[in-house]
């Protein structure tokens, strides 16, 4: 028998998740929209997406990059993105040779070209990797898609007026996270948008 407490706990959750996510649209909608403009310059002009994270937010930078270079929604060419959380080698020897923060900024110097995107997902804005690799991305010229929470932390301070924050107004880890993922189908889904030529002015 399940009682009746956890069911009203379920229900809540729900409801605090859906009513951030209107709070957030209106506040959101403008950012969101400057990263896919970003998105789009940076891959009709050849480049690629570096997205970084953790945690969570890694599972989101890979999930980004899985819909990026397969598909959103609909049939499209492939879109270049490579979540630099995932080699699990790569990650153990700079951590293991250097230290923890440099495990991403070294892979954005190693692949990150002027013209490229970092999709920096931190939910306090002061992981110190996500920080590093920011300071990295702005050495190669690229701009930075930052998805915050709590305030945005040290990586309001980090970025440069022509990067992009998007910043959830909230301080619990999981809500943000759950405004994040929609984040990120947004942007997928403007890119497509605009580059099936969805959008009229």
């Amino acid at each position: 028998m399940i009682p009746a407490m956890l069911e009203a706990i379920i229900e809540q959750q729900f409801i605090d998740s859906a009513d951030l996510k209107f709070k957030s649209a209106q506040l959101l909608s403008k950012p969101v929209a400057d990263a896919i403009q970003a998105l789009l310059s940076c891959v009709t002009a050849g480049g690629k997406v570096l997205a970084c994270g953790n945690g969570g937010s890694a599972a989101d930078a890979q999930h980004f990059a899985a819909e990026f270079v397969g598909r959103f929604e609909r049939e499209r060419p492939e879109l270049a993105a490579l979540a630099i959380t995932t080699d699990s080698s790569i990650l153990t020897a700079i951590a293991n040779d250097y230290q923890f923060e440099q495990v991403f900024a070294k892979q954005v110097r190693a692949l990150g070209q002027s013209g490229d995107v970092l999709l920096a997902l931190s939910t306090s804005g002061n992981s110190p990797n996500v920080l590093a690799a920011i300071e990295a991305a702005h050495e190669r010229d690229m701009t930075v898609v930052a998805l915050t929470g709590k305030g945005g932390g040290r990586m309001t301070q980090a970025l440069n007026e022509t990067d992009v924050h998007i910043c959830v107004p909230h301080d619990r880890t999981a809500r943000i996270q759950e405004v994040h993922l929609l984040v990120l189908h947004c942007l997928c889904d403007g890119v497509d948008r605009q580059l099936l030529g969805d959008l009229e002015e």
